[in-house]
């Protein structure tokens, strides 16, 4: 088990790098005289039209990215995070607590803060779980940097509170940002799930079954109003254990999820043009909320939380070989939960969907916090290894 955990970390740690290509690919291209081929590019209208079963929808090429290929992002999330559970990582109760009341403090404390500095901004209200998020592959890629100097249980509390951060994003999505719900096709995405609950009870471990449930799955969802990457999340809980069918279907599609989709996402999401830039743009109550809650409201509440669980004999700190994790590189990995990154975007296209002005300020606000987090995690992290090998 360990050396299959050690593979998708090590997976996640080059998707990093792609993703930071990725994103100053972005930046460069959105600040130079080719942005409108790159908006009109990502702007192109490729409708989905199903006229046999009387399904059209008018998508463009960038909601085919954050609609379609993204549902397969939170089906690999979904099924790494089910496998950590049945057979893993988090299969022990007191290690699954720890990050799992840590990414609670993650989403509270963030929120508040964002709530705070956009009070009197009742439309900028919405992006209240944009600083909630934890980029799993950029918050991983950069704790790697450290190679085996940081125990192998630090980073699996890492990525495994990256893990629920997103699952509460999923549900974020479910609640606050579906709209006009059409019951005829919640019914028959609720039909398909229930389809998925019969080849489950069945054992079978066909997955090109569950696969093509999962497709239909989506287009229901997407015509219901509710955020089709939903249908990711759902179809992973039925995937079946038997025959490693589980593990053997995250290995097919991680690679496509992280040196693909990933860092697509990345370059479709972070193209922020800034034009006549002026430091003020930091005084804004949107940018504020979202780097503050980013780099502060993230280490605080994750602090916060993992603090109280510890002391009341819930939990423990992460083992290393030499017995646990300090407390100062304990807290440099709760600072690198601060790099939202892709999943920050991802919040902030839907809170923002209409409204282009508010959605440049947020990838200002993610770029400018995710920055500040791994910088800043970075060096306490880099601190806490000196701390100890001064003692040896």
């Amino acid at each position: 088990m360990l050396h299959r955990v050690k593979k998708i970390f090590e997976l996640e740690a080059s998707t990093g790098i792609l993703l930071l290509v990725a994103t100053i690919a972005s930046l460069l291209v959105a600040n130079s005289e080719n942005f409108t081929i790159y908006h009109e590019f990502f702007s192109h209208k490729l409708p989905l039209n199903l006229n046999f079963v009387g399904i059209y929808k008018d998508l463009t090429l960038h909601d085919w990215i954050n609609d379609a290929l993204m549902a397969m992002f939170f089906l690999l999330v979904g099924l790494e995070l089910k496998e950590e559970i049945l057979v893993g990582e988090l299969s022990s109760k007191s290690r699954a607590m720890l990050p799992a009341i840590a990414a609670c403090g993650g989403v509270i404390v963030p929120a508040l803060i964002f709530y705070f500095c956009n009070f009197n901004h009742p439309e900028n209200l919405r992006g209240f779980a944009i600083p909630t998020a934890t980029d799993i592959a950029f918050a991983y890629g950069v704790i790697c940097l450290f190679g085996k100097k940081v125990s192998k249980s630090l980073k699996v509390f890492l990525i495994s509170l990256a893990i629920f951060d997103d699952l509460m994003a999923i549900l974020i999505i479910a609640f606050f940002y579906t709209q006009n719900l059409d019951l005829i096709y919640l019914l028959l995405a609720s039909l398909t799930l229930f389809g998925l609950v019969i080849l489950n009870l069945k054992g079978s471990t066909k997955i090109s079954f569950y696969l093509i449930l999962g497709i239909v799955l989506w287009l229901m969802v997407l015509k219901s109003g509710i955020h089709p990457t939903i249908a990711g999340v759902a179809l992973a809980m039925f995937i079946p254990r038997q025959k490693d069918a589980l593990h053997k279907l995250i290995k097919k599609i991680a690679p496509i999820v992280n040196f693909l989709i990933l860092p697509l996402f990345a370059f479709a999401n972070s193209g922020v043009r800034i034009e006549n830039f002026s430091w003020e743009i930091f005084n804004s109550p949107l940018v504020l909320g979202i780097i503050l809650g980013l780099f502060l409201g993230k280490q605080i509440g994750v602090m916060l939380f993992s603090f109280l669980a510890i002391k009341l004999g819930l939990t423990h700190l992460p083992r290393s070989p030499k017995g646990v994790s300090s407390w100062l590189e304990f807290y440099g990995a709760a600072v690198l939960t601060g790099i939202g990154f892709t999943m920050s975007f991802f919040i902030g296209s839907l809170a923002f969907l209409h409204n282009q002005v508010a959605f440049d300020e947020v990838k200002i606000g993610v770029l400018a916090g995710s920055f500040l987090s791994a910088v800043f995690g970075m060096a306490i992290i880099y601190t806490s290894l000196s701390r100890t090998k001064n003692k040896i």
